[in-house]
């Protein structure tokens, strides 16, 4: 029986595992957390405000035979000797998948590092230190840092956010409904600071590019993310931004058989374009796992994978009393406004010239399905 390494044990690992064992391919997943794979968007929203139970995110696991090494790290691998190095051990494989998705990236400025919030550890620490009447520093204006904002004042905290961007989540939502957020997050409580980068990190806050200093008990870094691709310097393939793969998430620049699942994928979606891209969005460590995995049993059976991967970006985020659904890349777009008023619930759709590109909604998710049967190109 061919053997499988799964290097992350998160969700695009979890499912490309699974499409592996569906096709009776032996599976042993490698993850540096000790948790089984767990959801990881609650940990900014409800799971954060009412109490970090990782347990409770666990995902639903279809096979109990698949060989969970958790706790540790890849930390070299060889493609042409076909061996992952793990710490002091070392696990051949016939057939790889590279699933060790991203980590929060940190400003390069002097001071102490702040604490961020990527693991379930994470929200765990994160959650004792947001008791009512603590002031709260979030370093970072993406969904990430006003999702905490918004979970913190309804614990009894009070916000300040600062990014360098002019609005907050300004590159996935544009600067009109980034304005509305802004708006809707002052009018809870939450201070900004935006346009300005930090110039210092402190024990008690930061120091910023024009020379403010803001101060809070807690503070956190919220900046972006960059992908886990270290561990796999040394074997000639692309790792510019993330691991470059085609559109069935093979591996481009190796010929082993391996492939690259979540957000560390950076692969041409042609619903869109023949443009590889890392896309961050909740859905797609299960639509490229699934991929992958049957990607991957073909290569072990010497067969050629076949088919023709359009998924559907899709994500969610919910901000005190707005939800906001989105499907597509709005990011590729500009922003009209369909439906509604910027500062209330409203459908935004996102054009590149004369092609859908995505839509967002602000508390319209019913009114958003029929979209995805419209948002990409045609052919």
């Amino acid at each position: 029986m061919a053997h499988a390494v799964v290097v992350g044990a998160g969700l695009g690992g979890l499912r490309a595992a699974e499409a592996l064992r569906s096709h009776g391919i032996d599976v042993t997943v490698i993850g540096e957390e000790a948790h089984l794979p767990y959801n990881r968007p609650p940990l900014s929203k409800e799971a954060l405000k009412g109490g970090v139970d990782v347990a409770g995110l666990h995902f639903r696991r279809k096979h109990d035979d698949i060989d969970w090494r958790l706790g540790a790290a890849a930390i070299g691998c060889s493609l042409a000797d076909r061996v992952v190095m793990v710490d002091d051990a070392a696990y051949s494989f016939d057939g790889l998948v590279i699933a060790t998705g991203i980590r929060p990236r940190h400003l390069p400025v002097p001071g102490p590092r702040p604490p961020v919030l990527r693991t379930a550890d994470d929200a765990l620490l994160l959650r004792e230190r947001l008791t009512p009447g603590t002031s709260l520093l979030v370093v970072g204006a993406g969904f990430i840092g006003c999702e905490v904002a918004a979970t913190a004042i309804s614990l009894g905290c009070s916000v300040t956010v600062t990014a360098f961007d002019a609005e907050p989540m300004i590159r996935p939502l544009g600067p009109q409904l980034g304005a509305a957020m802004k708006a809707h997050h002052e009018t809870h409580g939450v201070r900004f600071h935006l346009g300005v980068g930090v110039q210092e990190f402190h024990t008690d806050g930061v120091t910023l590019a024009d020379g403010t200093r803001l101060t809070a008990n807690v503070v956190i870094e919220a900046v972006g993310s960059v992908p886990n691709v270290e561990w796999l310097n040394g074997n000639d393939i692309d790792l510019a931004d993330g691991v470059l793969t085609d559109n069935l998430m093979r591996v481009v620049g190796t010929d082993a058989p391996v492939v690259a699942v979540g957000d560390v994928a950076r692969f041409p979606n042609p619903r869109f374009d023949d443009v590889p891209r890392r896309i961050e969005h909740w859905n797609l460590p299960t639509e490229t796992g699934k991929r992958a995995g049957q990607t991957l049993a073909a290569l072990l059976v010497g067969e050629t994978p076949t088919g023709d991967f359009r998924p559907m970006p899709a994500f969610w985020s919910d901000q005190y009393d707005l939800g906001l659904q989105s499907y597509g890349l709005p990011g590729l777009g500009e922003p009209r406004l369909i439906e509604g008023e910027w500062s209330g619930d409203c459908i935004v759709e996102y054009w590149r010239e004369h092609e859908l590109m995505g839509v967002v909604g602000v508390n319209r998710t019913k009114d958003l399905m029929h979209y995805r049967n419209e948002i990409g190109l045609a052919s």
